[in-house]
This record gives C-alpha cells, structure tokens and sequence, in this order.
C-alpha cells in the first residue's frame, strides 16, 4: 500500500499525464476523456471514408482494366496491378471485372506496407481447366508467397513487391498453357 509521500507523488504524476493529455487533444483536464472519444469517433468515421474512397477508386481502375484483357484461345485474361488497393478492393474490382468480361481468368495485384495482396478470379465456365487457387499459387510463388481458395477465387499473399510486375506478366503464358 501506497501512504503518505508516495501517494503524493503518484497523484502529481497521474496529474501531470493529464495535463499533458489535455494539452495533445487541446482540452482542460475535465475535458480530456470527453475530447478523446470525440477525436476515436471522428477517426473512424475518417477510416470508414477511406475504404470507401479505395473501393470507389478500384471500381473506378476496373472499369479501365476491361480495355487490358486479353484474348487467349477465346478466354479473357487480365493480369493487373491495382494502386492504392486493400484486399476487400481487391475482391470487388475482380467481382465486378469477372461479370463485364463474362468468360475469363483474371489476377489482380496490390502492395502495401512491403507485401504483396493478390487474387484470382475465373467464370464458373472456365474452372473445369482452370483454377483459381492454382493460378493465384503461380503468381504467388514468384513474389514469395503461397495462397489458396476455391476454383473459381482465390486470394494470397507475397514478400516480394519487386518482383509483382513480372510475376503478372506471366499469367498470360501460363493460361495459354492451361488451355492448350
């Protein structure tokens, strides 16, 4: 048990917290707790409007990846980095691109933080020859990574962002040869 002194000196130091607290979110000390569960809901509020503002900007990048596919035996293939993508982005921007490109196989990119999002779409047409999981794992390897799903969406993960522009660049082949 704390007596005397040392209660005196441990309330000049929870004192002196609280000032400095105060003065961080610019508040009297019998304001702090207040201020700060304001400055906690306006950050999440900010954090909800920036994932909409990526999904709004993937969506956005999709509609311009469509133009990039490719024709490989029939099938449209698109291999992509997408900037500024998180992996729930990720996810629409391939939803949205497997419905525009109707029967296709598609990888799509991201970096953050020095690693590397990936996933891989393919129509339910195309799974019988090509799996998602299976396409995902090819690129993943070649960024330090490995992954997983079902066949027709998969995502995983890399610690290569360097070698990203080359491992999408290989997609194409690799469906061709899928489809061969």
């Amino acid at each position: 048990a704390t007596t005397g002194s040392g209660v005196l000196a441990y309330l000049g130091e929870t004192e002196k917290a609280l000032g400095a607290i105060a003065q961080l979110v610019k508040a009297t000390p019998a304001d702090a707790a207040e201020r700060v569960a304001q400055l906690m809901e306006h950050s999440r509020a900010l954090e909800k409007e920036l994932d909409r503002l990526k999904s709004r900007l993937a969506s956005s990048q999709g509609d311009e990846l469509v133009q990039q596919a490719t024709d490989v035996n029939g099938v449209r293939v698109l291999a992509a980095q997408l900037d500024g993508a998180d992996a729930k982005a990720l996810r629409e921007t391939a939803d949205k691109l497997r419905d525009k490109l109707k029967s296709c196989a598609l990888v799509l990119g991201t970096v953050a933080d020095g690693r590397v999002s990936l996933i891989a779409a393919v129509t339910p047409d195309l799974t019988g020859r090509i799996k998602a999981g299976e396409l995902v794992n090819f690129v993943a390897s070649q960024v330090g990574g490995k992954g997983g799903g079902k066949p027709d969406l998969a995502m995983a993960g890399g610690s290569a962002p360097a070698q990203l522009p080359a491992a999408l660049a290989s997609v194409q082949a690799w469906v061709q040869g899928k489809l061969a």
